[in-house]
């Protein structure tokens, strides 16, 4: 069996960084920034897309000039004010250990991505890490993962795709893999209802996936 986790909010918990990336942009571009706890909803979505909320702007130029800075602090400071969840490492390596394929599908750009999982040591449970461009090119997670199955020549009647918000669910979907809302992250219940099943912890979902394999 495949199994295609994504990034935020599903293995790490980014919070700290990723928010305060987002107020030192907007700050030096000279705008007010929204208290850290409001900034949490825009953890997952791609970053221009955020940017262009946040600044209420469909200027591209604009939307470059926020991404170009908070660059600046995330990729010295914010990608290392990370926290693994509570099992993740342990039980990505008994999934891996127990034959599962393993597959890191995400919108972050893949450099930060890499550096991210080779941080937490978790890059040698991985067949394949998939990220965006830091041009923006792959932020669409359905056509993400539609590349990971043509490249990987992976069965999607076999694989399954796991992630805390709807995109990864809605982009499971359309490649016609099964998909697991995982509740610990950023999304909610109801965002995630169109998955197949919700798990609450580790050790749940490394059970469901037992199950799904027979």
């Amino acid at each position: 069996m495949n199994i295609v986790f994504d990034l935020d909010g599903t293995l790490t918990n980014p919070e700290s960084g990723i928010t305060q990336c987002m107020v030192y942009a907007l700050e030096r571009l000279g705008f007010a920034a929204p208290d850290l706890p409001y900034l949490r909803r825009y953890i997952g979505p791609p970053l221009r897309a955020t940017f262009s909320e946040l600044l209420a702007t469909k200027d591209e130029a604009l939307i470059e000039r926020a991404v170009a800075v908070y660059r600046e602090r995330f990729g010295e400071v914010g990608l290392y004010e990370n926290e693994l969840y509570p099992e993740t490492a342990e039980s990505l390596g008994r999934l891996a250990g127990s034959g599962y394929r393993l597959f890191l599908a995400t919108v972050k750009a893949e450099i930060y991505a890499r550096r991210i999982v080779q941080h937490f040591g978790l890059s040698r449970h991985f067949a394949g890490l998939y990220g965006a461009a830091l041009s923006g090119e792959g932020s669409d997670k359905a056509e993400l993962l539609k590349r990971l199955v043509a490249e990987q020549q992976i069965e999607p009647a076999e694989s399954v795709m796991i992630g805390d918000r709807s995109a990864d669910v809605s982009a499971g979907l359309a490649n016609g893999m099964r998909s697991i809302g995982v509740l610990w992250g950023y999304g909610t219940a109801g965002e995630l209802a169109e998955a197949d099943l919700l798990v609450s912890t580790w050790p749940e979902l490394v059970a469901v996936l037992d199950r799904m394999r027979g």
